[in-house]
């Protein structure tokens, strides 16, 4: 029998547990999930007689070290922050690693133990980074061993809310990962190649410069991400002339998520004073001028030239910003406040469906031919539970432990899933699951 332990029961870890749970008595598999929550441990294994729920905290070193020492693959969906804890564990006791998150500079520090050792530690094997990876490499090699030259790509990746869901809702947007991620996105500066030519944002120019793309009939807009510029190197596009990777959004997320920004609502670095008494519109109110003959209203139009009575406005009411309503917390940073407020409107609900939206788009050279394909696709997610999200990030994370366990991956050490033993396999049965990428030429 071979034991998978998958520390974190959070939102996006229901698609990947179900898929295990269910292929468990055939592969002679043990789930264990661990949670800092035993009760959300065991909901998210439900009645599967193969599946055991444990309390897990990393930072409870002797604790983590017994669990992890009766796995065979360690999969995480703890905090990218605490990715790095569990991996060295996992050398230590020579144990396979596998995440979702972007592969950080202690990740990739293990490489060569990892592979003296000849563990798989898979990184970014979930949606963004994941999927796009996979489907950009499967194009992306394609194109090369037709002949064809690579110029430009561009990809964009976005969670959302399904057009049924809350259509009262200005945003066209809810939290269907961490909130905490939401509200920190896109702080420091964007960097990519346009035609050429290095480009820069800084943070709080992020949110006014924003790309319309249409992906099936729909028009959103996307913002780059924060480096685009090392997946030159990760795809194999040195000589390429434009490259920018970025995330999408509804048409006027942006321009009304950008007043936060602009007044500083995202800072997390210091603590706000008398918050245990603040209302939501206090909150607002305490990042403008102290002009007593003006609202809270009027102040913040008038700093941020905005009208009273345009969208931007009209997305801040709806989120309860004006309200009198106390915060609810003793304490917290301007990005936790604003998280907490957000929350109240933004946290998914019963019946609430959450929508994926990924797009490509090559331009190569063919024979001195200008050519260009795009690669995208869309899903739901079934419930507030069974998200989307859910499954995106989680399916190519449960099809790689398979894969692994099966002996069908070779690889070894720090790796990503850009290389055709992984995407092929993982891409063909995500299919199968309603998850296909739709390739066209334009």
């Amino acid at each position: 029998m071979k034991t998978i332990l998958i520390v974190g029961a959070g939102r996006s870890s229901s698609a990947l547990i179900d898929y295990l749970l269910q292929h468990a008595s055939l592969n002679d598999w043990q789930i264990i999930v661990g949670d800092i929550s035993l009760e959300a441990a065991r909901e998210r294994i439900g009645s599967y007689a193969e599946g055991k729920p444990i309390q897990f905290n990393i930072n409870e070193t002797s604790r983590s070290e017994e669990a992890i020492e009766r796995a065979d693959v360690v999969i995480s969906l703890l905090p990218a922050s605490l990715h790095p804890l569990v991996a060295k564990h996992c050398i230590a006791m020579k144990k396979h690693f596998l995440n979702a998150s972007y592969v950080s500079d202690q990740i990739n520090a293990l490489h060569h133990e990892a592979t003296a050792n000849n563990l798989l530690f898979l990184n970014e094997c979930g949606l963004d980074p994941g999927i796009d990876h996979m489907s950009a490499m499967q194009v992306i090699d394609k194109i090369k061993s037709n002949g064809g030259i690579l110029t430009s790509f561009e990809s964009f990746t976005g969670g959302l809310i399904a057009p049924e869901t809350d259509p009262e809702n200005p945003w066209r947007y809810k939290f269907t990962w961490n909130p905490r991620n939401v509200v920190l996105a896109g702080q420091g500066t964007a960097k990519f190649l346009m035609e050429g030519q290095y480009k820069y944002i800084p943070y709080q120019q992020l949110f006014k410069r924003v790309t319309p793309i249409d992906v099936s009939g729909t028009r959103y807009e996307g913002y780059p991400n924060r480096d685009s510029l090392k997946y030159l190197t990760t795809y194999g596009l040195h000589d390429i002339k434009t490259m920018i990777r970025g995330t999408l959004r509804n048409a006027g997320y942006c321009s009304a998520w950008n007043v936060f920004v602009q007044l500083g609502c995202c800072d997390d670095t210091y603590k706000m004073e008398g918050v245990q008494q603040m209302t939501h519109r206090d909150y607002l109110n305490s990042f403008l001028d102290h002009k007593v003959d003006l609202t809270v209203e009027e102040k913040l139009c008038t700093t941020l030239s905005i009208d009273l009575q345009g969208d931007e406005m009209r997305r801040l009411h709806w989120s309860g910003l004006f309200s009198d309503e106390k915060i609810g917390l003793s304490e917290g940073t301007p990005a936790q406040l604003l998280e907490h407020i957000l929350n109240k409107k933004w946290k998914l609900t019963k019946g609430d469906k959450d929508f994926i939206v990924m797009w490509h788009r090559f331009g190569y050279l063919q024979n001195g031919i200008k050519k260009v394909v795009t690669a995208s696709f869309t899903t739901a997610g079934e419930n507030e539970t069974q998200t989307g999200m859910s499954k995106t990030v989680g399916l190519p994370l449960a099809i790689a432990t398979k894969l692994l366990l099966q002996g069908k991956i070779k690889q070894r050490g720090v790796v990503l899933p850009i290389k055709k033993e992984l995407y092929d396999p993982i891409l063909e049965e995500l299919r199968t699951l309603g998850i296909s990428v739709i390739e066209k030429e334009m």
